[in-house]
């Protein structure tokens, strides 16, 4: 759980960032210019920065369109998937009353699969947004003066992010999966036994 909520700040840090594609030019070296999927901002190495927001959704290229969607689908997705997997941890006691441990390790595998999912949506978009800034960056029709896009941080944060959400999905499925064991048998055990012997006492007693 600690891993998926990791990747879930990691995959929010990548959708509010700025530093998707990142481009510097030969002319102004000391300006960088970083594209986001809701705000450009231009960088000087003195320190400034100056982000201005999109002026039309309608405007914007289909590219960022999907991106933004499948970014915010993932966040959607993994939000639900934790809230529907911390009740089905052990160390949650809200629904043992209510189905015992059958009841928690299916919430603990629905929020596992959803957190896996969660990262597929979240590695579409960063990955195909690097794709476009690699075939983009290798055309041969655009002159080598031309400055060109290359990748920001937000990428790599991007692709921490989905595969963490991944690995921690299979976590939890796959603990779920392993352990047949219900969570207190060893209790159970104990008050049996100790309900036998004093049973026994009193017919001894009773004798």
């Amino acid at each position: 759980m600690l891993v998926y909520i990791g990747a879930w700040l990691c995959a929010l840090a990548t959708t509010i960032s700025p530093q998707w594609l990142t481009m510097s030019t030969a002319l102004l070296p000391v300006e960088s210019y970083e594209l986001g999927l809701w705000e450009t901002c231009v960088v000087q190495d003195v320190g400034g920065m100056e982000c201005r927001a999109y002026d039309s959704l309608l405007g914007l290229s289909s590219d960022l369109k999907l991106a933004r969607i499948l970014m915010c689908a993932s966040l959607a997705v993994g939000m639900l998937g934790m809230l529907v997997a911390i009740p089905g941890l052990h160390l949650v006691n809200s629904c043992r009353e209510h189905g015992g441990s059958q009841t928690k390790r299916t919430l603990t595998i629905k929020g596992g699969v959803l957190g896996v999912i969660s990262g597929v949506l979240c590695l579409n978009p960063v990955s195909y947004m690097a794709h476009l800034a690699v075939i983009h960056f290798f055309d041969d029709k655009v002159p080598d003066v031309v400055p060109r896009w290359e990748f920001g941080d937000a990428l790599f944060c991007g692709w921490a992010g989905g595969f963490l959400l991944i690995v921690a999905g299979l976590l939890l499925v796959t603990s779920c999966l392993c352990s047949q064991v219900e969570p207190q048998p060893v209790l159970q055990r104990r008050y049996q036994v100790m309900r036998t012997d004093v049973s026994f006492r009193k017919r001894s007693e009773y004798v």
